[in-house]
């Protein structure tokens, strides 16, 4: 029964996918943190993405918080393998959010939201059979109830469980090396629940100096039978981790209308179960923002968000067995890179962010944001003389929108 209530809270919570950006996470979730690149971890941003950044700024917050929002998300990705080329037909997904933060007591403050976070993929079906009829789905949300302590003025300390629900779909069928051995990720869906933690600490001089300090723990998830690696109608599990971060993060508010931070962030996806058997690489991302307020009930925001993209081009071996486990047939680096880069482009690394907020009264207010992922290349080619090239391009538009009420 709790599994079933869980899974109703995500598919509410989380109904698309093709939203890689740090890899195939999210930069921000709510659209006061996503209008100034992400940040949230080293300053407070908003009382709903305090719960998923950092859950020590929740302390900062007065009363009781309701926000309720979603994001329209567009990405255009394209592949090629040899000279062939298409189009994904996965372009246009909606992603709600929640999120409730109140204060408890003096020192103590509550907070619980759920976020679809992570996710991506495509829709090759119906192109070209050399794309394999290629298409993925993979969602990832968070249910996050957390607490805050207010040590003192000017220290506050957290605790978090990320209670998480996955889906995942690899559907693709591709014979390898002249049809000698053929694969099948058609499976269908596969859901998984798992469960993390998470630490903040946050630091506030005065309204003035800000910092921030955050660790999330890796989440363990198994999808069951979503791919068959030798052709033999036998479908292996999969595990894929969701890697552990580390972010540290900064801010000022020199004037009274005028306040601007920078998050620094590490994904480890070389260690997790997984993605390094898909040799993604780990990430550093950088986050940077600023809100301006002309007059009291307006606030116009900007920022700026990279992070290198954890799946690599180059020369690859078709010959090289890997290993992955549970898959009973290795695979070459060649065709870990054509499912990464055809499957799961995960590959965006500049992203430029709008947004503005305005308070129609005391106690209602909208805020809106809009990023924009400059278009990404990665090219892999192999390197024994055979003449294999595969290439994907990812970019991405998306708007969010939040309605926010406190008392």
């Amino acid at each position: 029964m709790k599994k079933k209530a869980l899974l109703v809270v995500a598919l509410l919570g989380f109904s698309g996918s093709s939203l890689a950006t740090n890899g195939d996470n999210l930069i921000g979730v709510s659209p006061a943190s996503r209008g100034m690149g992400g940040i949230g971890v080293g300053m407070p941003v908003g009382p709903t993405d305090t719960i998923f950044r950092n859950p020590a700024w929740m302390s900062y917050y007065k009363g009781f918080n309701l926000s309720f929002g979603g994001i329209l998300f567009i990405p255009k990705v394209k592949a090629k393998f040899n000279v062939t080329s298409a189009t994904s037909e996965a372009d246009f997904f909606v992603v709600p959010e929640v999120g409730i933060v109140h204060k408890i007591n003096d020192k103590l403050h509550f907070g619980i939201g759920a976020f679809g976070v992570s996710g991506m993929g495509v829709d090759y079906r119906n192109k070209d059979p050399l794309l394999a009829n290629m298409h993925t789905t993979f969602q990832f949300m968070r249910v996050i109830p957390a607490l805050s302590y207010k040590i003192n003025d000017a220290i506050s300390v957290s605790g978090a469980l990320h209670l998480a629900y996955g889906s995942l779909d690899m559907g693709a069928i591709m014979c390898r090396q002249g049809g000698q051995v053929c694969w099948n990720a058609g499976g269908g869906q596969s859901q998984t629940y798992g469960i993390g933690a998470q630490i903040g600490l946050a630091y506030n001089m005065g309204d003035f100096v800000y910092a921030g300090l955050t660790y999330q723990s890796p989440v363990a998830m198994t999808y069951k039978r979503v791919f068959d690696s030798n052709g033999d109608n036998t479908f292996e599990d999969l595990k894929l981790t969701q890697p552990q971060e580390l972010a540290f993060g900064l801010g000022v508010k020199p004037m009274e209308n005028f306040k601007v931070g920078m998050d620094i962030r590490w994904i480890n996806w070389g260690d997790a179960k997984g993605y390094k058997h898909f040799q993604w690489k780990d990430q550093w991302v950088i986050g940077l923002g600023g809100e301006f307020k002309p007059i009291q009930n307006l606030a116009l925001r900007a920022g700026y968000n990279y992070g290198k993209s954890p799946i690599r081009g180059g020369a690859k071996n078709p010959q090289n067995s890997n290993n992955i486990p549970n898959l009973a047939e290795p695979f070459s680096d060649f065709y870990i890179a054509f499912f990464n880069l055809v499957g799961f482009p995960a590959i965006t690394e500049h992203h430029i962010t709008l947004g503005l907020g305005y308070e129609f009264t005391k106690n209602f207010s909208v805020d809106l944001a809009y990023k924009h992922a400059f278009n990404k290349k990665v090219r892999a080619t192999d390197n024994a003389g055979q003449g294999f090239e595969v290439e994907a391009q990812n970019s991405q538009n998306a708007i969010s929108i939040g309605l926010n009420w406190k008392f």
